[in-house]
């Protein structure tokens, strides 16, 4: 058990038949932090958050809760709250009633649940409708109710699959503002489960990159995106040029020609990743780029979109696809189809293997 860690996961691992889900995953997760699984469908993040609320069993491994075994203890004693995509409220019962009842279930007295209740639709700016139905919500604000009934029992941690996967794209921006405040009121530790890069880069203080069935990475949002691991991680945080080649006697070589760029890696097929504010765009004589803009190469342009802060170009080259986010005071005049120098520090760029 890590000394400051809430949970513990120690070579945790499922298997269905002849499917592996959860590989063998070694994780820490602290006391109080946002942590986001964020990955593919079917990279195992999912089935890792049911692990730990106790709706599957681990074919092997163990996890430790403030230092207490998990693994065998029913999900109903595990005083987790759990809150999932689709809101599972009771039609029958008002939003008071629905937030209540897991203290009920907890045997509070009347005035406790009263006192818990009307904090927690407080702290989810719904006290003003606790008397409806949820058939007389919004989505947003039924969700609203899950996330008031999963926190009402002051969980330390709080388990979300996908809670906003379902609601359109404002509403789920205002939402995860919303999350942040609450988690920072509340103090406890959330675990979200989210295919959605930008979501996980918004709400997060750590995430962990599943890729089948493994954590390929784990660190902050900043650091998965400036210093991805693996290419895996580089393609799925954020958006990326990424140049084909090899290494060979520690030089990296793409289309007949020596690139360079921070990293360590072996000889054998690999790959410069650059991200696409680091990448400038000029005409194929490269008459408006700075002389130390060495890392460099010509593609034919495919396509140009206005993204407000300046231009996105987007370039087919030899040696792989470039996307350029170029601010508008060196946006070039260019058109589609014609051909242009794109360049790049070598700090800019990442050597992975491929």
């Amino acid at each position: 058990m890590t000394k400051e860690a809430i949970l513990d996961l120690q070579g945790l691992s499922k298997s269905y038949d002849d499917s592996i889900a959860v590989d063998n995953i070694d994780l820490s997760i602290l006391p109080g932090e946002f942590l986001t699984f964020l990955g593919p469908s079917g990279s195992g993040k999912t089935t890792t958050l049911n692990l730990i609320a106790g709706f599957v069993e681990p074919t092997a491994g163990s996890m430790l809760l403030n230092g207490a075994p998990l693994e065998k203890m029913p999900a109903h004693e595990r005083n987790l709250g759990v809150v999932f995509q689709h809101y599972a409220l009771f039609p029958h019962m008002t939003v008071t009633d629905n937030v209540a009842y897991p203290l009920k279930q907890r045997k509070f007295t009347a005035a406790k649940r009263a006192e818990a209740v009307r904090d927690v639709l407080k702290m989810v700016r719904l006290e003003k409708y606790a008397s409806r139905y949820p058939a007389q919500l919004s989505g947003g604000q039924q969700q609203r109710v899950a996330l008031a009934r999963a926190i009402v029992y002051r969980p330390p941690i709080l388990l979300m699959d996908e809670p906003l996967g379902a609601l359109d794209k404002k509403l789920r921006e205002w939402l995860q503002m919303e999350l942040r405040r609450i988690h920072r009121e509340l103090g406890s530790t959330f675990i979200y489960v989210t295919h959605d890069q930008e979501e996980a880069l918004t709400l997060s203080d750590r995430i962990a990159v599943f890729n089948e069935g493994r954590i390929e990475q784990i660190g902050t949002g900043k650091e998965l995106y400036d210093e991805p691991n693996t290419l895996f991680v580089g393609k799925f945080i954020g958006e990326s040029s990424v140049f084909e080649g090899s290494m060979t006697d520690g030089r990296f070589h793409a289309g007949g020609k020596e690139y360079w760029g921070s990293g360590t890696v072996r000889d054998g097929p690999a790959a410069l990743l650059v991200r696409p504010e680091k990448l400038s765009i000029s005409d194929e004589a490269g008459s408006t780029l700075p002389e130390d803009l060495t890392n460099w190469v010509i593609g034919e342009i495919e396509d140009i979109v206005f993204v407000g802060s300046g231009m996105k170009y987007t370039v087919n080259t030899a040696i792989g696809g470039a996307v350029a986010h170029v601010p508008a005071e060196r946006a070039v005049d260019t058109h589609i189809g014609d051909h242009v120098r794109v360049a790049w520090h070598p700090q800019d760029a990442k050597l992975l293997p491929a």
